[in-house]
């Protein structure tokens, strides 16, 4: 199995080209190619073990194409410093803890080309960095488009209600430094107000994401179902399995934290173990 990373310039303009039409096609037909529902006795009943397999499936998926997926999730932390060099403005100083937790947010749609590798390697398929990209290709496109922009959204009004709470327990005036606001944070009333009803909503954004994305990411790479079949699935993957996803939940949310030390680089690590553990947890839940 060859392992090399490849020429970014060449593979682009070969895939660009042609993906065009491709990707016109599937817009065009988001969600209707195969409206048939995954059946309740296709979701299976999944324990820690399966949580355990996962990992180890992912990172054994990570150890086969460690230079190729290393080189793809190196986007991910740098996106998140430059999130972070924007929120070192004063003005957006109060935003800068909730905008590097809803960063999280928007993992799976950072993962879909590692699903894609994970996808292609159980398949027996030859895999490298640019058929991670390769997933315009996918006949599901067009849905996983729009899945990905429903993140974005549910990102932004994160954001805005981060905003709000803000506005409401400190008041709306920027910090006159970072050490003004962190005085203004852990040493005042309002501060511990903000801190927790934070923590509460912003809980209820991360169960949001979790539910309606734990699998419906790789469902889409792996059949052409449509948006509303993808996201009910991966609904009744957590109806069926709550304290076994809120545990996977947990798993996500605790690496991602690790991986931000220091300065979001061991995120090049964690977010491709995670991403293809992922996959191969949906191969655990949903029988074929």
């Amino acid at each position: 199995m060859v392992k090399t990373i490849g020429n970014p310039l060449s593979w682009g303009a070969k895939t660009l080209g042609g993906a065009a039409g491709h990707v016109a096609e599937n817009v065009e037909h988001i969600g209707i190619r195969d409206s048939t529902p995954i059946t309740e006795d296709q979701i299976n009943t999944l324990t820690m073990d399966d949580l355990r397999h996962a990992l180890r499936k992912g990172a054994e998926d990570l150890t086969a194409a460690r230079a190729d997926v290393l080189f793809l999730c190196l986007i991910y932390p740098i996106i998140g410093l430059s999130l972070v060099g924007i929120g070192l403005n004063m003005d957006l100083l109060p935003l800068l803890f909730p905008l590097m937790a809803g960063f999280a947010l928007l993992g799976p749609i950072a993962a879909i080309g590692l699903y894609e590798i994970s996808r292609r390697r159980e398949a027996g398929l030859t895999y490298k960095w640019g058929d991670a990209l390769g997933v315009v290709s996918s006949p599901s496109f067009g849905a996983i488009v729009v899945l990905g922009l429903y993140l974005l959204g549910v990102f932004v009004v994160w954001m805005l209600a981060a905003a709000t709470i803000h506005a409401v327990t400190l008041g709306g005036t920027p910090p006159a430094s970072l050490a003004a606001f962190t005085e203004q944070v852990l040493n005042t009333g309002a501060g511990w107000v903000m801190i927790v009803i934070g923590m509460v909503v912003g809980f209820g954004f991360a169960l949001l994401v979790l539910v309606t994305s734990v699998v419906s990411f790789p469902l889409l790479l792996h059949r052409d179902v449509g948006v509303a079949n993808a996201v009910v699935t991966s609904v009744n993957v957590f109806r069926k399995n709550p304290r076994v996803i809120l545990a996977w939940g947990l798993i996500v949310a605790t690496g991602l934290l690790l991986g931000s030390i220091p300065a979001l680089i061991g995120l090049i690590l964690v977010m491709p173990l995670l991403g293809h553990a992922t996959w191969h947890l949906y191969r655990r839940a949903i029988s074929d």
